[in-house]
């Protein structure tokens, strides 16, 4: 199986410009490669530039241009074509299925974060003074760079990436490895109802609060944000040291968040996986669920609308994304896997309106947000304990399906 890894690095003030160097000249090489395709479609009747002849005219590019891209591995510039002969085949693929196409964009350089090496040895070489008591990577026209390993890499390392989030610098590797022992069987199951007032309730009564880390820094999050506002929209030549200070100070904030969310996710799903053999949750359209109201135009009036409600969905929709049930999904799921457990979504209709008594199902059955009242038997309890209860008995219901 493949596993990821993902590693802060440490890199001195003449390498930390060098990997600033790697991605601008990559950034550059990835824009200049869609405008090429463009210029073809357009004056050469309508001719498609594949990846094939752009990847081919990398040599000539190297020995024209030796000091922005010829100094950099051959592999990782091939690495970057493809991912933008990837972003163009998933347009196409829209196109063809009548979604919205989304054309490839171009990248303003702090929008191009990463750069990949498809290969471990090829222009970059993890651990690669591995006599040291100092973990190194070493990447090509950089040098070896410190990296603060927090746990050993098993496997063989197969691609390395470098990554910059705000001033920081990461690798992330990807390494192959044997499928670990599962843990021990516990016996127990679970089904859980994810929500923005708990951010987890379990089919046994346990509630895990909504840590709400976006919420917590709304107020120096808004504040910096109007710092930054104050600034006049000029060209990135003629912009100050104040201006650069306020957006690092919003990114900041915003990357504490996502971190602060990372953990959050991390430490729940671990215990949820060590406790329970088998999983059950709902399976969310999250994209769904955060779409806006749709407008309400009034029959009386043409051309005027009434209310929708588009403020309070609003502050649900930020509700949402400051749980990140889809990041806690999917981190319960990868740790399922590397732990031999069993994860399964249910479909979440009527979950918290069944009563896991009498089976009765009713929209009166839930008079409120939190409680839950069957009109068939009397039975109360809490409304996500009932949807965790139910969710659990359609996992159930659907793995003994599966395996008659």
């Amino acid at each position: 199986m493949i596993r990821a890894y993902k590693f802060l690095m440490r890199p001195t003030a003449r390498q930390g410009q060098a990997l600033a160097e790697i991605l601008r000249d990559h950034c550059s090489l990835y824009n200049g490669a869609p405008q090429e395709r463009r210029d073809a479609y357009r004056h050469s009747s309508k001719t498609s530039v594949k990846y094939g002849t752009q990847s081919a005219q990398l040599k000539e590019i190297r020995a024209f241009d030796p000091e922005h891209q010829g100094r950099w591995s051959f592999s990782s510039q091939q690495a970057t074509l493809r991912r933008l002969d990837k972003a163009f085949a998933a347009f196409f693929r829209r196109v063809k299925s009548g979604d919205a196409p989304g054309y490839p964009r171009f990248r303003g350089v702090n929008w191009f974060d990463t750069v990949d090496f498809p290969k471990d040895g090829d222009g970059c070489r993890w651990d690669s003074t591995p006599h040291d008591p100092v973990t190194r990577v070493r990447f090509q026209g950089v040098g070896h760079v410190k990296v603060n390993q927090h746990r050993p890499v098993l496997g063989k390392v197969k691609t390395v990436s470098v990554k910059r989030e705000g001033k920081r610098w990461y690798v992330v590797l990807t390494a192959d490895q044997e499928r670990p022992e599962p843990l021990p069987a516990t016996g127990n199951v679970v089904g859980i109802d994810l929500g923005v007032a708990n951010f987890l309730a379990d089919s046994s009564g346990v509630f895990v609060p909504n840590p709400g880390h976006g919420r917590s820094a709304a107020a120096k999050l808004e504040a910096a944000q109007r710092a930054f506002a104050r600034f006049p929209r000029v060209r990135r030549d003629k912009r100050s040291a104040n201006h650069r200070r306020a957006v690092e100070k919003v990114a900041k904030l915003h990357g504490k968040v996502r971190r602060q969310r990372l953990d959050h996710a991390h430490k729940t799903a671990l215990v949820l996986v060590r406790e329970h053999d088998f999983i059950a949750h709902e399976d969310l359209k999250i994209s769904n669920m955060r779409k806006a109201p749709a407008p309400n135009p009034d029959p009386n009036k043409p051309g005027a609308f009434l209310p929708n409600r588009a403020a309070a969905k609003a502050g649900l929709n930020h509700a949402i994304n400051d749980a990140g049930w889809g990041v806690f999904l999917q981190i319960l799921t990868a740790k399922a896997e590397s732990a031999g457990r069993e994860v399964m979504a249910v479909d979440p209709r009527n979950t918290s309106r069944r009563c896991p008594e009498c089976g009765h199902t009713a929209k009166e059955n839930r008079p409120t947000q939190e409680k839950f009242h069957c009109v068939s038997c009397g039975h109360i309890a809490h409304a996500d304990t009932v949807a965790a209860l139910n969710v659990l008995r359609a996992g159930l219901a659907r793995r003994e399906a599966r395996s008659a």
